[in-house]
């Protein structure tokens, strides 16, 4: 029984290490495309019915955190099903790695939120900003795994995120602050991996 333990050990580490070296392409083009285009329509929401969100903070978390979850239960669902049909016997090592590189960072802006909501009140105009550059994070994390034009998006987060802090004050609670980042960010991550998977299929 040992020598079959060592066996399954070995094999699965050469599958971990296999995984680590393969490119992730669980990511549908699609879906993120779609995800981009939540953003806009949520932000166009928040414009047409929720026209002092400093004072309404509530609302604004409410409609923001709901296209969160809905993109995440979208683009998890998604991740399954590609992931099973392009890395076959791998994927579930590649679902969980994917998972692993982002994890911490989501973990990081619920922590966040939460602590300036209930406790900092004052300083709740910076989430939007926290959040871009956070998911910034998260992105560079998954860069190694993901077509190199991929950091791009990571840039653009760090700086989108950047310039909403800048602002100071309340104005970056403006719809568009998230609409804007969110939607263009997406939508170019998309693109990428749509280039990316057509590059593919020609070499194949």
């Amino acid at each position: 029984m040992s020598d079959l333990n060592k066996a399954l050990d070995d094999i699965s580490s050469i599958r971990r290490q296999v995984a680590r070296s393969t490119e992730f392409r669980g990511y549908g083009p699609a879906t993120l495309a779609a995800t981009g285009a939540m953003a806009v329509l949520a932000a166009a929401a928040q414009r047409l019915w929720l026209s002092d969100p400093a004072n309404h903070i509530s609302s604004y978390l409410g409609i923001w955190i709901a296209i969160a979850v809905l993109s995440a239960a979208l683009i998890s669902a998604q991740m399954l099903t590609r992931s099973r049909r392009i890395h076959s016997g791998m994927a579930d090592e590649m679902i969980r790695m994917a998972v692993e590189q982002f994890l911490p960072s989501v973990g990081a802006g619920i922590l966040i939120t939460i602590v300036l909501v209930r406790y900092v009140p004052a300083t709740q105009w910076m989430l939007p900003g926290i959040w871009q550059i956070i998911f910034s994070l998260g992105v560079f994390s998954s860069c190694r795994f993901l077509p190199r034009p991929v950091t791009a998006v990571g840039v653009w987060y760090m700086l989108t995120g950047t310039i909403c802090i800048a602002l100071g004050d309340s104005r970056a609670l403006s719809p568009w602050a998230m609409g804007i980042p969110y939607g263009l960010g997406q939508m170019l991550v998309a693109g990428i991996l749509f280039i990316s998977n057509r590059e593919d299929a020609n070499e194949g």
